[in-house]
């Protein structure tokens, strides 16, 4: 970034809390339970516990796997600019009946399989900027508490014991049953078994919770010990198990994709609230569809993409995260030949404005007033159910606005310092400058100092020491440029 600063702008965990909380106003979400935008708060007033599906990690997860992901990370990092603090849980299914068919099929163990698909999804995360989670749980390294959980099912009547000794639930049992995706209870075939993990939606049966050990689960390193002898965790089972361990019986948000509410979150809710008696989460709230020329992006069909192509293409993770953020979470979105294309644009736009901030030495009044606008805009609309759409609308009017300030000129420091932490509390929570326009704060403290060396030697006249540095710090990958109004620098 040009400029005496890696960043000119503070991020929004940079922010103190007296300035995360300027503008607020009721934050609010679509809550899939209800189905309707509803005041949310985590129950502590401090900390939103939530807990979001992550990945079955035996293939690359595509784009439509990510855009899930990055309707969390815009969740989560909302949740921050509010002011709460949050403790976000989201697992990683290593065992499931894809990844044991996988194993089978290649003469491996489910942890040959799964281990290289887990650190490419956290790559992929990266370059898509996605923030950590705060725990990443793995189903395979809490057997043991599924397994109580199931226990607990079994003894207070509502699973029972099959032949061969896997576990069921029993959904007659379970009187609220259907009522997060409001299934007609007609319609539920109590009695019929389902073992296998993905299953048709018009077919509510008893689910397994845990299944007994087959040959290849055996072979794949899938089978544990169990009060009903040798076995493996259905994959609804997982979730609540890892969910009440690290959030408690009762925490406040579950997110997750939309394709998820019916068989994955209804099973999830009846087996944890028919072992607690507590409400398992408060709140709900599921993203929709990525498509590719109007299908749902899936795996079977064969319309895959996947970061790794966006690496490929040279596609800045930001391009991605702001056509995301182009579409409302709760909107079916289309990848289309130039969608990408258009965020590019867009997102150079962007960088260019944050590279103004960078260089500019002052601003005027009408600067900080865009800059308060913007600001206001872009938090109602992120606390009005993450309306990133009208988010962006607000950045991209400060931009308009203010490269017409900056062209006018004006030496008002206190209103150019506003508008680089105006930008900088959005760009904390989409994240959309460009990675060429973004340096490490290590490199740019070792730039900045190696330019006060070199501004030392042409002080007293030292030119081959001043060219050497120069020199020093081009071959880090640095251009610079002499003005008179002093040095700047960028990355390449």
């Amino acid at each position: 970034m040009l400029g005496t600063l890696s960043r000119p702008y503070a991020t929004v965990r940079d922010q103190p809390l007296a300035l995360r909380s300027v503008s607020m106003s009721e934050f609010r979400l679509y809550n899939t339970l209800t189905r309707r935008v509803e005041p949310f708060a985590p129950v502590d007033g401090s900390t939103v516990r939530m807990y979001a599906c992550g990945p079955t990690v035996y293939n690359p997860a595509h784009l439509g796997n990510f855009r899930t992901f990055l309707f969390e990370d815009l969740m989560r990092r909302t949740f921050a600019l509010y002011g709460w603090d949050v403790l976000q849980v989201m697992n990683l299914t290593d065992v499931d009946d894809k990844i044991i068919r996988k194993a089978a099929a290649n003469g491996q163990t489910i942890t040959q399989v799964t281990e290289p698909f887990t650190e490419l999804f956290h790559q992929d995360r990266r370059y898509l900027r996605i923030q950590d989670a705060e725990v990443y749980p793995k189903a395979t390294e809490h057997i043991p508490e599924m397994i109580a959980l199931v226990e607990t099912l079994v003894a207070n009547g509502t699973a029972y014991v099959a032949d061969d000794g896997s576990v069921y639930f029993a959904i007659d049992r379970f009187a609220d049953y259907g009522k997060l995706s409001q299934l007609d209870k007609r319609e539920v075939r109590a009695g019929a078994r389902v073992a296998q993990d993905e299953y048709a939606k018009e077919n509510a049966q008893d689910f397994a919770l845990w299944k007994s050990a087959k040959g290849e689960d055996e072979a794949s390193g899938a089978a544990w010990d169990s009060p009903w002898g040798r076995g493996r965790p259905g994959w609804h089972l997982e979730c609540s198990a890892m969910a009440m361990k690290y959030l408690g019986e009762t925490f406040d948000l579950h997110a997750g994709g939309i394709d998820l509410i019916f068989p994955h979150h209804e099973d999830e809710i009846a087996q944890s609230e028919a072992a607690t008696g507590k409400t398992f989460a408060r709140c709900w709230c599921h993203g929709e569809f990525l498509l590719t020329d109007g299908a749902k992006m899936a795996k079977r069909v064969g319309n895959v993409a996947t970061v790794v192509d966006l690496r490929e293409q040279g596609i800045d993770g930001a391009v991605y995260r702001h056509f995301i953020f182009n579409a409302h979470y709760r909107k079916q979105l289309n990848l289309g030949e130039d969608s990408l294309e258009q965020s590019q644009a867009a997102v150079r736009r962007i960088g260019t404005f944050a590279r103004r901030l960078a260089e500019a030495t002052g601003g005027t009044a009408a600067l900080a007033d865009a800059a308060k606008r913007a600001e206001d805009a872009f938090r109602a609309a992120l606390f009005d159910d993450l309306n990133a759409p009208e988010g962006l609308a607000a950045l991209f009017t400060f931009i308009t606005e203010g490269n017409r300030e900056l062209d006018a000129g004006g030496g008002d420091v206190a209103a150019l310092a506003e508008a680089r932490r105006v930008f900088g509390v959005i760009d904390g929570v989409l994240d959309l400058v460009p990675a060429a326009d973004n340096t490490d704060g290590e490199l740019a403290a070792w730039v900045e100092e190696r330019l006060g060396a070199r501004r030392d030697a042409r002080a007293r006249r030292d030119f081959a020491a001043a060219d050497a540095i120069r020199a020093e710090i081009v071959a880090r990958g640095i251009a610079l440029e002499d003005t008179a109004n002093g040095t700047k620098w960028r990355v390449g």
